[in-house]
């Protein structure tokens, strides 16, 4: 579904320039669920910009479905850690905002509405503004905002770090179980070892410094299978994904 072929992308720092991703490759497939983890600074979240369209490589080429990113694509969803929201508007106002956006009829509007706000467990809170919400609500609403337009791509940019432990864990599962029932393809930035091991049914690993590159792919094929959070594959996976990590930041 994703390709990256040959990206590279620099920038300018003063008197010097700095390369973010050198002849950079990637595939991504149909319905994959893509982790990516590193450290601070290695080009992250850089990638999921370039991937939505809001950030154009220096060179190389970005498709998607056969087609070359040149912009924002109507099919790509992207949610940021700070979740977006509007604070003068309601749950379900800020649920329905993409949908008002894009001209869809009001009835529709409203029947895909609800069935978002019913979805994510949001129905009390509908009629509620965002500063009298959770974290967890929050990003929910998010979610929902964003599912509402049905995009074939789910871009995530930490979307869970700012919230306690069992919210987070939660959290985790539905968005395990979006991804097995809708099927989309999804790009999810974490710095979070267990998350990833939880949520990728592959983790990419990216290096410490400039341009990054790649530690290495982790093919994690049990993810969404009932208890492997507490299986012994889990644990060996998340050993794999920390020594890769500890190895990159002694580079």
């Amino acid at each position: 579904m994703i390709e990256v072929a040959h990206c590279n992308l620099i920038y300018d720092q003063g008197q010097s320039q700095v390369k973010v991703y050198e002849q950079f490759n990637l595939k991504i497939a149909q319905g994959e669920s893509i982790i990516l983890i590193g450290p601070s600074g290695c080009g992250k979240s850089t990638l999921l910009y370039l991937l939505a369209g809001l950030l154009k490589p220096t060179s190389g080429e970005i498709s998607i479905n056969g087609q070359r990113v040149t912009g924002t694509r109507q099919e790509t969803a992207f949610i940021l850690q700070q979740y977006g929201l509007f604070p003068w508007l309601t749950v379900e106002q800020n649920v329905k905002l993409g949908l008002k956006v894009r001209n869809v009829r009001k009835q529709t509007a409203k029947n895909i509405t609800q069935e978002m706000l019913q979805k994510m467990g949001l129905e009390e809170v509908k009629h509620h503004y965002p500063s009298q919400l959770s974290g967890g609500q929050s990003q929910r609403v998010g979610l929902a905002r964003a599912l509402s337009l049905k995009p074939d791509l789910l871009l995530m940019d930490e979307p869970l770090s700012a919230l306690d432990a069992l919210t987070r864990e939660r959290l985790q599962k539905l968005l395990l179980q979006i991804w097995q029932e809708e099927g989309l393809t999804s790009v999810l930035v974490t710095h979070s070892i267990e998350e990833a091991v939880f949520l990728g049914s592959r983790i990419l690993v990216l290096a410490k410094g400039r341009p990054t590159h790649l530690l290495g792919e982790i093919d994690n094929p049990r993810v969404g299978e009932p208890g492997y959070r507490q299986s012994e594959e889990f644990f060996r996976k998340t050993t794999i994904v920390r020594s890769l990590l500890e190895g990159g930041m002694e580079e």
